[in-house]
């Protein structure tokens, strides 16, 4: 049984992994200005997803402290919880902007 639903949680990774790489490129190709709280929300989700830790780099230090709390707001998250939730908001953002 072991054997059996180790595959399967792999699998469910990798095809999390996928609809998060669909979703970021989906983003990524939205040529709309995102409102500043989905944006936070949608860095926050992507530093998460994707183990970058690095700090927050803009040349604007108010800029740099709402990443940073954008940051601290997922910092429980598992890397696929925040993977699941990028998906959702990207989802349903781009849903209702078409």
């Amino acid at each position: 049984m072991v054997s059996v639903s180790s595959p399967k949680h792999s699998m469910n990774s990798e095809a999390l992994e996928i609809e998060f790489r669909e979703a970021v490129d989906s983003i990524n190709s939205h040529d709309q200005p995102f409102p500043a709280d989905t944006l936070l929300k949608l860095y926050a989700y992507y530093k998460k997803s994707t183990n970058d830790y690095n700090r927050p780099s803009s040349s604007k230090a108010i800029i740099n402290a709402f990443k940073t709390n954008a940051l601290f707001q997922v910092e429980d998250l598992t890397q696929d919880q925040a993977k699941q939730r990028y998906i959702d908001l990207a989802n349903n953002y781009l849903l209702y902007r078409k």
